[in-house]
């Protein structure tokens, strides 16, 4: 299969690289729970598990007999270790807000946890089903602060249907068949190996497809239509949790001005954005949430750039006549945005034309995704704007998704920007009952409206080719790779 970069990380604990987290997930490591088709926990890692009366407690019978790749025995101390790590602030977990609902997870003995929640649960938290467990054995000893670099960042010893095997910097991932993996949790994958190469370039994906080289790609959405002519190919187009948005620097000008950042996300035209780079396959976004998930609103995409006008001329970027640059006191609007690039650039590149139409400059400086990270990480912000991808879980969408709330990894944290107010209605958000949960979440969305730190652009569909060979492959709002234990490979299409 190929991946447009490499991967971000082994360790599901510290990425955000959607890939990396389908392998984790469904391939290197096992979840406590897993979800079905109809989005419903069931039973993995946990066999069964029970409710206290007071809903505000859970306690999971865990298999016995799942190892490590080590030979190590997975369990309940390795899930209340992974638990404590996502939570840490020196460690800087994208899933930290997520967890955050736990008031703490015991290991009652090897094969018994119990959670114990701030408030009553109407139902388990999905993050359970998509935080893959750790070793504890090979962790414990390693300062948080120091996870992202330490080396089992790409050499990972996981407990799933596939082991790691080798990993060749910025080329190649290789996975192997775990034959032990037991019956009772899916037994041994169908397939030998899994071959994740890097390959940036849709048309050399594409050829690749073609060769028979690749079996999966992602592709370009304005190839589709050739992965649908070729008669060894199919087309998959899943619905996927992942939206592209603008990322603003919200610590220094012009971008502490929210005036500034509304102004630009009023210049962009989505519809055409969404016709023109990814030909059709996502939806303009009116807002955080996509479309098709409970607390999700209606509503057409922002574009007035009369507004826009004006909202850059009440923050004195003005300009002298139709079609001149943008200056304040002498000074020219110019942005630079930072990109991991890839393919033709559509996006990046529509989005700089109406930008210029308003009279602000857009440069465009692509990075390499490891560097693009440590960049918009960092504490202290050396950039203008970002385009980056949100990848989204079930539950929530790409709301939850952003915020890292005062930590590092999430988009959120990318802008800079963090208030009481949106801290607060993130809180009542997670704490709220199943009847105010809409209502509450819709809350924090609009606050994200009012605030803009980024600018949503648009939620995209899944565009992946396959070839007519591989059998078994289901892909669903789960992720494309739910089924990637089953697929088999036939010699001839």
């Amino acid at each position: 299969m190929a991946s447009g970069a490499d991967l971000e990380s082994g360790n599901p604990l510290v990425t955000v690289h959607p890939l990396s987290r389908q392998l984790q997930r469904h391939a290197l490591f096992v979840t406590l729970v897993k979800l079905d088709s109809a989005l419903q926990p069931e039973p993995y890692l946990a066999r069964a598990w029970q409710w206290d009366p007071s809903r505000r407690a859970v306690t999971f019978r865990l298999f016995v007999g799942l190892k490590w790749h080590d030979g190590t025995p997975t369990t309940a101390a390795d899930v209340a270790f992974t638990m404590a790590a996502a939570r840490d602030t020196m460690l800087g977990s994208p899933r930290a807000g997520d967890v955050a609902v736990m008031d703490s997870v015991l290991a009652l003995n090897d094969s018994t946890v119990r959670i114990v929640f701030r408030d009553p649960r109407a139902a388990l938290p999905t993050v359970l089903a998509e935080l893959p467990i750790v070793p504890r054995h090979l962790l414990d000893s390693v300062p948080r602060a120091r996870w992202r670099a330490h080396p089992y960042s790409t050499a990972p010893v996981g407990n799933g249907p596939f082991r790691f095997v080798s990993r060749t910097a910025g080329r190649q991932w290789r996975f192997a068949r775990n034959a032990e993996f037991p019956a009772a949790l899916g037994g041994p994958p169908h397939t030998p190996h899994i071959v994740v190469a890097v390959v940036d370039e849709a048309a050399t994906k594409f050829a690749g497809l073609v060769s028979g080289e690749l079996d999966v790609a992602g592709v370009s959405p304005t190839m589709a239509h050739l992965v649908e002519r070729d008669p060894s190919l199919l087309l998959m187009t899943p619905p996927s949790l992942f939206s592209t948005v603008l990322a603003f620097n919200t610590t220094r000008a012009p971008f502490d001005d929210a005036r500034v950042r509304r102004a630009l996300s009023l210049s962009i035209d989505r519809v055409r954005l969404v016709r023109a780079a990814v030909a059709g396959f996502a939806t303009p976004a009116a807002g955080a949430i996509p479309p098709g998930l409970p607390y999700s609103t209606a509503g057409a995409p922002a574009l007035d750039t009369i507004q826009a006008d004006s909202l850059l001329d009440a923050a004195g970027w003005t300009r002298v006549r139709a079609g001149a640059a943008r200056t304040r006191r002498g000074t020219a609007l110019e942005v630079t945005l930072l990109t991991v690039g890839g393919g033709d650039m559509a996006v990046e590149q529509l989005v700089q034309a109406d930008l210029a139409a308003r009279g602000v400059a857009l440069t465009l400086r692509v990075m390499e995704l490891s560097s693009f990270l440590a960049t918009v990480r960092a504490p202290v912000k050396h950039f203008d704007v970002v385009l980056t991808g949100i990848p989204g879980d079930i539950a929530l969408g790409h709301v939850s998704a952003m915020f890292a709330t005062a930590q590092r990894g999430g988009a959120l944290d990318y802008t800079g920007l963090h208030t009481a107010l949106l801290d607060s209605k993130l809180a009542a958000a997670r704490g709220a009952t199943p009847a105010a949960a809409a209502a509450a979440w819709q809350a924090v969305a609009a606050e994200l409206d009012a605030t803009m730190p980024v600018a949503w652009l648009f939620h995209a569909r899944g565009v992946q080719g396959r070839s007519r060979r591989l059998k078994g492959v289901t892909m669903d709002l789960r992720g494309e790779l739910v089924s990637v234990a089953r697929w088999t490979r036939e010699d001839t299409p």
